[in-house]
């Protein structure tokens, strides 16, 4: 009877140090514990998960138009992100603001996706990856490409089949929250700063920011790669930064090219450019706005702000702020900045096939210029807004664009599908102006480009 309990003792005390060994080596994940962290990094964490849920349902969106004469791109119905390679600190923010921790979690899904903001991701096609968070990431672009179905494995143990689904080529992705100015624009990927999310975007005016990021790859597409074309094979950098921004490696991407930025000739949107564009745009307004209100502009900043000549500065100011910051680019995006209104031309058309305001452009412009928020593709210059106001016009919605840019929701009007003209002139562009020297500037060509060739600069956590 001794020996047979003696034996029973010797077993539990295997059971438990099994149970214990199995506990000191199961991964531990950040929890919010309370801490300080950088508040500035907390609030763009939770503007990049507003942005992410108001872009992902329009990205699903433009599916439905199935356009024949666009390149394509495979999406999927969500997008994740992960807290694993950034500072301690760093992830506890990330937890408190989006509930993101080291797994590989959803931030924002459209309408009838498989998983929910807040899901983790634990298994990929039944395989429950042992490598990092990045590593499951790289397998979920991989299956995305193919564009066919598969399964992934949620935390609950719930098994979702995920169809990836084509879009129009041009993918929109919002900056890092560590690089929330960061922007750069290329035919194959888009990164606008996060100062958009300020807009309190309306699914309207998200889906313009997707199928304009769209039109700007179709329109300026072949440019860009007549500019500069390589064979490079993709890296994975860049392959991270198409599933979302939410990656340490392309902030850290994105913070080694405003770094360049400022020691090179690439000239960034850094907060020291904005300003000087600040400082002259509202010089330049108050030298012309007599001529300019008599001119042009009348058309446009009279008509929605009346005789007060203080709301006339101010709209002259932000437009002519617009028109420098655009001629602030270099490299790809440069190139791209010559064809803003022919992708604003085609944001218009499409939007309207899709059921959508076409107006939608004009309602974020006035937004922008209600809050400040200026340097950016979505804030109009005088060249942009008349171009665009004509396509409008020629739809008979012209007194809409003034109701609107006076701030004013437009009546309700029934947006014709078909026949909508496209018609912006093609401004003239020199490879010269672009051409700046690349010795020792990966970055020379902006930070999509940079990122074709980037190895993912990650720290596995404990």
């Amino acid at each position: 009877m001794a020996a047979r309990a003696r034996r029973a003792g010797a077993l539990l005390l295997v059971v438990a140090a099994a149970l214990l060994a199995g506990c000191a080596g199961a991964p531990k994940f950040t929890t919010d514990d309370g801490r300080r962290v950088n508040e500035q990094l907390l609030e763009q964490v939770r503007r990049y998960g507003r942005g992410e849920r108001a872009l992902r349902p329009a990205i699903a969106r433009t599916a439905a138009l199935a356009d024949p004469d666009c390149d394509k791109q495979w999406e999927l119905p969500f997008s994740v992100a992960t807290a694993e390679s950034w500072d301690e600190d760093d992830r506890v923010a990330w937890v408190r603001a989006l509930g993101v921790d080291e797994r590989l979690t959803v931030v924002a899904s459209a309408p009838g996706s498989p998983l929910d903001v807040g899901e983790r991701i634990v298994a990929i096609e039944g395989d429950r990856g042992q490598g990092s968070a990045e590593q499951m990431s790289l397998r979920l672009v991989d299956l995305r490409d193919q564009g066919r179905p598969f399964e992934l494995t949620a935390l609950s143990g719930r098994k979702a089949r995920v169809q990836p689904f084509e879009v129009c080529r041009g993918y929109t992705r919002l900056a890092p929250p560590s690089t929330p100015q960061m922007q750069d624009y290329h035919w194959l990927l888009t990164m606008h700063p996060l100062a958009l999310v300020q807009a309190d975007l309306s699914e309207d005016e998200a889906l313009w920011m997707v199928l304009w990021t769209q039109g700007l790859s179709e329109e300026g597409g072949a440019r860009m790669k007549t500019y500069h074309y390589t064979t490079k094979i993709v890296g994975t950098l860049y392959s991270l930064a198409t599933l979302a921004s939410g990656f340490k490696g392309a902030a850290m991407a994105a913070d080694a090219a405003i770094k360049a930025a400022q020691t090179t000739a690439t000239r960034v949107a850094t907060d020291f450019l904005k300003q000087q564009l600040v400082d002259r745009a509202r010089d330049l307004a108050r030298q012309t706005l007599a001529t300019q209100l008599v001119g042009q502009v009348k058309a446009f900043a009279v008509r929605q702000l009346g005789d007060d000549p203080s709301g006339g500065v101010q709209v002259l100011e932000f437009m002519q702020t617009a028109a420098d910051f655009r001629r602030s680019f270099s490299g790809l995006s440069r190139v791209a900045a010559t064809v803003f209104d022919r992708a604003d031309a085609w944001a218009f058309e499409r939007a309207a096939k899709l059921h959508a305001n076409p107006l939608a452009g004009f309602s974020l412009h006035q937004k922008l210029l209600e809050q400040g928020v200026g340097g950016n593709a979505f804030a109009f210059d005088v060249e942009r807004l008349g171009a665009l106001s004509k396509v409008a016009e020629a739809r008979g919605m012209g007194d809409d664009v003034v109701a609107i840019l006076k701030g004013v929701k437009p009546s309700a009007v029934e947006f014709a599908l078909t026949g909508m003209p496209l018609a912006t002139a093609t401004r003239p562009f020199r490879y010269e102006d672009a051409l700046e020297s690349t010795a020792g500037n990966p970055f020379a060509f902006g930070l999509v480009d940079a990122m074709m060739s980037m190895p993912v600069e990650s720290q596995r956590r404990p």
